[in-house]
């Protein structure tokens, strides 16, 4: 795993060590936030996506939850379970940005070993 995808999860699992799970994902988002920064990373919250199809800009944009050292894309959430529709927008942000690498966070979930999903594309 990449060296940045790494510091993420270990971060994540510390904020949900400290708060715990059965909070709004706008919680975990700022902690998240602030541990990144603190460990000295670069981190872009609610970064626009725009959708572009045959070289047209179209109204629809996407918004990224965190885009951290400019190439692992991060979402948040605070469900009982990760659904299909949750990895289909992970899948739809990487490619619309172009970026390799994304996690996908459940922040809900009772234990962080099987809460943070990676993607690689």
């Amino acid at each position: 795993m990449d060296s940045t995808a790494k510091l993420v999860a270990k971060c994540a699992t510390r904020v949900h060590k400290e708060m715990g799970p059965g909070l709004l994902e706008r919680v975990y988002t700022a902690c998240l936030v602030r541990e990144l920064e603190h460990h000295g990373l670069n981190v872009l919250r609610r970064v626009p996506v725009p959708l572009v199809y045959d070289g047209e800009t179209l109204e629809e944009t996407f918004y990224v939850d965190l885009l951290v050292e400019g190439h692992v894309i991060v979402e948040i959430r605070a469900v009982p379970a990760i659904a299909p529709i949750h990895e289909a927008q992970m899948m739809t942000h990487l490619k619309l940005t172009g970026k390799r690498m994304g996690l996908l966070i459940n922040f809900n979930a009772v234990s962080m070993k099987k809460a943070i999903r990676r993607f690689v594309v």
